[in-house]
């Protein structure tokens, strides 16, 4: 969990208490806007993830296709396993 959705959360359901605590028309209007802010933070989340994991799959593309020059040791070295 990233920093931002666990205080994301913490804020929600410290939100939802307060709301459970008052009763009422709070009620009404605080839980469906508690979940609009924690749907935003697990979409911003989630998408935070997906451009990490497309960079880490782009990194390891290049470097499938760069061609790796070994030196005479590094040749000895390989063939000697």
């Amino acid at each position: 969990m990233s920093v931002l959705t666990t205080v994301v959360g913490a804020f929600v359901l410290a939100l939802m208490v307060a709301t459970l605590m008052w009763g009422g028309a709070g009620l009404v209007i605080a839980l469906p806007v508690a979940l609009v802010v924690l749907g935003v933070a697990f979409a911003l989340n989630l998408n935070k993830r997906r451009k990490s994991a497309a960079t880490i799959h782009e990194q390891r593309e290049r470097a499938r296709t760069q061609k790796v020059d070994f030196t005479e040791r590094d040749e000895q070295t390989l063939v000697s396993e």
